[in-house]
């Protein structure tokens, strides 16, 4: 889609100057932090039945909410904790998706004291690299693939929530484990030099 500015980027954040910072500057960049990927995932969990930009309007909400996404402080929440976070107009309020939050952090930690670390185990199952696609047009964009179920299969085994392949791949997409701007789009290659 070439855009006002003169760019062409992929369709999806329209002209939404937010949802465009964030196409140009965040989706799709590989991510390799274990607390950050932990954030993604539970906020891409949140995202499951709304549009992303719903979240993305309310990630500073969530990430005051959430305790800047510290799976040590989130693992601890107590009744009271869960039953604030359903008062909190400035996230999303469903008690599953914030109970799942909790159980989640609690696999996080266990998959840290492991000692392989979280990205360690994420990254590894895309071999480490990120998968670059070649998408010439948005018909041709997944909404889940094989790895993704593998991954999120793995991710339920050890006890993480909301993580669907469909939640999975959007993840993959957004922390860069796969390049899923078009290649028209000027982020394509951008992205794709990112990888280590």
């Amino acid at each position: 889609m070439l855009c006002p500015d003169g760019r062409c980027r992929c369709h999806w954040p329209g002209t939404d100057p937010l949802y465009l910072a964030y196409h140009d500057e965040d989706w799709g960049v590989p991510e390799y932090d274990d607390r950050a990927l932990f954030e993604k995932l539970i906020l891409d969990g949140f995202q499951a039945g709304l549009s992303w930009i719903t979240i993305l309007r309310k990630r500073e909400n969530f990430r005051a909410a959430f305790d800047g996404f510290a799976p040590e402080k989130i693992a601890a929440y107590d009744e009271a904790k869960i039953a604030a976070l359903m008062n909190d107009a400035g996230i999303v309020r469903n008690r599953m998706k914030i109970e799942g939050a909790v159980l989640s952090a609690r696999a996080w930690l266990d998959i840290m004291d492991e000692g392989c670390g979280f990205s360690s185990v994420l990254w590894s199952m895309v071999g480490d690299a990120p998968v670059q696609n070649c998408f010439g047009d948005r018909s041709e964009v997944p909404t889940e693939t094989e790895l993704a179920r593998r991954m999120s299969r793995e991710l339920k085994r050890r006890g993480v929530k909301f993580c669907g392949p469909t939640i999975v791949y959007a993840f993959m997409q957004a922390t860069g484990m796969v390049n899923d701007h078009l290649t028209g789009c000027f982020r394509h290659e951008d992205v794709a030099a990112l990888a280590r």
